[in-house]
């Protein structure tokens, strides 16, 4: 399958590292120019520049927190329009319940569902007078398997959920589509972050480090191991490409198998 987003101008959200670079630099190698985002423009110009040196599509920066809304408006006004648009920006902290306050339940609302509400209220309707569109919302698998060390964050992650099919169904005949992709434990910088300290402390490969954490957080793990960016990247390129036409108001799993649901 030879995916040709040549033409198309993909928006990134929270796009300097992990998962969201991963994304940016596949949608780039399919043609497509992308909007790197991100708070620090140090971090910014760094994944531009490794992205255009990939050649293909190429990127630009845009340097902003999405997570408010004044963001989001600035982000709107320097690009006005795009045909693919990747919500990506997430935070997630374990916190127990009882001690997660109002403030950090508004934080991760603003930062993980009300950035994809803006970007999308603010792109689709120039995709649907176009008559073609892609918007890809990043939630988790903890979107369903709720976890209880973090209830705030599964929270959240349904809730991308719950607007990518209500979005999916408004757009519905537009040649717009709307999914979300749930992927499961997943080797970013994140994770490999926190396990650098039991890293230095074993000499242990990190890839054998995050395959002891999935079994131990997410034992139904059927790959049993951590995926790779690349690899859920992949699947966020497919949906944005013209193959994926027919694929919409779906919640694709990148987990694993983490899932025990058919």
């Amino acid at each position: 399958m030879q995916i040709d987003l040549a033409g198309r101008t993909a928006i990134v959200t929270g796009s300097t590292g992990g998962i969201g670079l991963a994304i940016a630099r596949g949608l780039a190698a399919s043609g497509a120019r992308v909007v790197v985002n991100g708070r620090r423009a140090p971090a910014v110009e760094q994944a531009v520049s490794a992205i255009n040196g990939l050649g293909a599509g190429g990127a630009v920066g845009f340097v902003g927190d999405l997570g408010t809304a004044e963001g989001c408006a600035a982000l709107v006004a320097a690009h006005p329009e795009c045909d693919i648009l990747i919500n990506n920006l997430g935070i997630f902290e374990p916190k127990d319940f009882f001690e997660t306050p109002d403030a950090d339940w508004t934080r991760f609302f603003e930062v993980n569902v009300m950035s994809g509400v803006r970007l999308s209220r603010a792109y689709l309707p120039g995709m649907e007078k176009r008559g073609w569109g892609r918007v890809v919302f990043i939630s988790s698998e903890s979107a369903f398997n709720i976890p209880v060390e973090m209830i705030h964050y599964g929270f959240s992650k349904t809730a991308q959920v719950s607007v990518a099919r209500g979005l999916a169904e408004r757009m519905a005949g537009t040649g717009v589509t709307v999914n979300s992709v749930l992927p499961g434990p997943t080797l970013s910088e994140g994770l490999a972050d926190m396990l650098k300290p039991e890293q230095e402390k074993t000499g242990k490969p990190m890839e054998e480090l995050a395959a002891a954490f999935v079994m131990e957080h997410r034992p139904g793990s059927i790959i049993r191991r951590a995926a790779t960016v690349d690899e859920v990247a992949s699947m966020v390129v497919y949906l944005a490409s013209p193959q994926a036409s027919a694929t919409t108001g779906a919640s694709v799993r990148v987990d694993g198998g983490v899932l025990g649901t058919i």
